[in-house]
C-alpha cells in the first residue's frame, strides 16, 4: 500500500493478505471449508446467529412474539463465531448457502424449512405467527417498503462507512467522505419520517422497526464504530426519541442479549435455549454485585 494511485489490473486476483481485520474470513468463493453438522436443540425453531445488528433483528422479534404469548416461537439460539469461520461449516452452508448470519431452520412441519437473510426471516416469522406485520393494504406496503429500505441501506452503513471508517487498514478520505455523506442522508430520511410518526409505520410497532433499530438506533447512541461525534448524531432528535422508546421494551432488551459476545458480560447471553436462561443470567449478575 503506497501513495501511488491505484490502477486496476485487467484481471483481478485475490490477495489473501488484504482486507484488514476481516481478511481471514473474506474470500471470493462460496461453499463450505470444513465438515461440521449444526447442533439441534429441543425447540422447532433453530436460530444460528451472532449478536450483530442483523442477528439482533431476529432475536428481538422472537422475544416480542413470546411476550405476546406465541409459545410456538420458543427457540434455540446457537452461537456462530464468524471470526472463527463457523459460517463456512457444511451444516451452516446447508441452511444458508451465502454463509452469513443469521440463519433459521424451522422444524415445526413435516419437512424442515430453511430461511436466510434477516429481512426474509422477519417476514417469515411475522407471517407464521400473524404479528408485527400488517395484513394488507397501505400499511403492509409501508412496512415492506421500510423493511427493504433497511436491507438496501445497511450495506452502506456497515460494509461501506463502517469498513472504511473503522476497519480498513488505511484511511481513504474519499471513501470515508462518500459513505459518511450517504449515512447522514439516511439518518435525515429517518429523522424526517419519525418527526411525524411514532414508529416506522405510524402508530404501529412492526418488523420494520425491529430491522432498522439495531443499525441506526445503535448509531445515534454512539455504540457502533465510535462515530457518534464524527456524524453529529445528536442532530437527529426524532431518531433519538424513537431509539429510546424501542430500547425500553423488555423483549428488545432480552433480544439484544442473545448471541451477544461483546460489551459488558452482564449483557451477554451467548446461547439461548429456554426462557429461563435470562433468569439465570440475571441471577448471575445480582450475585456478582453482592
Amino acid at each position: 500500500m503506497t501513495d501511488t494511485p491505484y490502477v486496476p489490473p485487467k484481471v483481478w486476483t485475490w490477495n489473501r493478505e488484504s482486507g484488514g481485520r476481516f481478511a481471514a474470513i473474506n474470500r471470493p468463493i462460496a461453499g463450505p471449508t470444513h465438515e461440521k453438522a449444526l447442533p439441534v436443540g429441543k425447540h422447532p425453531l433453530q436460530l444460528y446467529s451472532l449478536g450483530t445488528p442483523n442477528g439482533v433483528k431476529v432475536t428481538v422479534l422472537l422475544e416480542e412474539l413470546l411476550a405476546l404469548g406465541h409459545t410456538g416461537a420458543e427457540y434455540d439460539a446457537w452461537l456462530i463465531n464468524i471470526m472463527a469461520g463457523d459460517q463456512f461449516s457444511s451444516g451452516f452452508v446447508d441452511v444458508n448457502p451465502n454463509s452469513k448470519i443469521p440463519a433459521l431452520l424451522d422444524r415445526s412441519g413435516p419437512e424442515p424449512v430453511r430461511v436466510f437473510e434477516s429481512g426474509a426471516i422477519l417476514m417469515y416469522l411475522a407471517e407464521k405467527f400473524g404479528a408485527f406485520y400488517p395484513q394488507a393494504g397501505a400499511a403492509r406496503a409501508a412496512c415492506q417498503s421500510w423493511l427493504f429500505w433497511q436491507m438496501g441501506s445497511a450495506p452502506i452503513l456497515g460494509g461501506g462507512f463502517g469498513h472504511f471508517y473503522a476497519y480498513a487498514p488505511i484511511k481513504v478520505e474519499y471513501a470515508i467522505d462518500r459513505y459518511a455523506m450517504e449515512v447522514k442522508r439516511q439518518l435525515d430520511v429517518l429523522n424526517r419520517h419519525l418527526a411525524d410518526n411514532r414508529y416506522m409505520c405510524g402508530d404501529v410497532y412492526t418488523i420494520a422497526d425491529m430491522a432498522i433499530w439495531p443499525w441506526y438506533g445503535a448509531l445515534v447512541k454512539g455504540l457502533v464504530y465510535e462515530a457518534g461525534e464524527f456524524l453529529a448524531v445528536h442532530e437527529y432528535t426524532h431518531v433519538q426519541r424513537w431509539t429510546d422508546e424501542i430500547a425500553a421494551r423488555p423483549a428488545v432488551q432480552r433480544g439484544r442479549m442473545v448471541n451477544r459476545v461483546t460489551g459488558d458480560p452482564a449483557t451477554q447471553l451467548h446461547e439461548r435455549h429456554d426462557a429461563s436462561d435470562f433468569d439465570t443470567k440475571t441471577a448471575d449478575k445480582l450475585q456478582a454485585k453482592s
